[in-house]
């Protein structure tokens, strides 16, 4: 589990191999990622944009932006949690994922970047 706090927003990501959608002889290792968003605020905020880095040991590493979390733009008032969990897979054994949200301040209008702390995707097979 990585935490990190930044302007006010708390990010927790869990992260999960999963052997039922990974194919380990095609080079296909599947990991579920969980994360956990907490406003801090004493205002409301909403979750506008994501943007990933994904790097794959193997792979050409990959930038994802796009609007929202699994198609969610959720509001937080304060003391509120969004929780969602997405996938990523990777055609390696080992990688990692980084990134940040861009927030709204409900109050302000003003736009804001919350960083996501990088978390490892590592297919436990390797760790032995």
């Amino acid at each position: 589990m990585e935490t990190l706090i930044t302007s006010g927003v708390q990010i927790t990501v869990t992260t999960q191999f999963r052997q039922d959608f990974s194919s380990l002889g095609e080079n296909i290792f599947f990991h579920n990622y969980r994360i956990d968003i907490e406003n801090s605020n004493a205002f409301d905020i909403q979750l506008l944009t994501r943007d990933w880095y994904i790097f794959d040991s193997l792979g050409e590493p990959k930038v994802v932006h796009g609007p929202g979390v699994i198609g969610e733009q959720p509001t937080l008032k304060p003391g509120e949690r969004f929780t969602y969990t997405s996938g990523c897979e990777l055609h390696s054994e080992f990688g990692i994922m980084k990134g940040f949200y861009t927030f709204k301040n409900l109050m302000s209008k003003e736009t804001f970047q919350v960083f996501v702390p990088t978390f490892k995707l590592e297919f436990p097979g390797k760790l032995n």
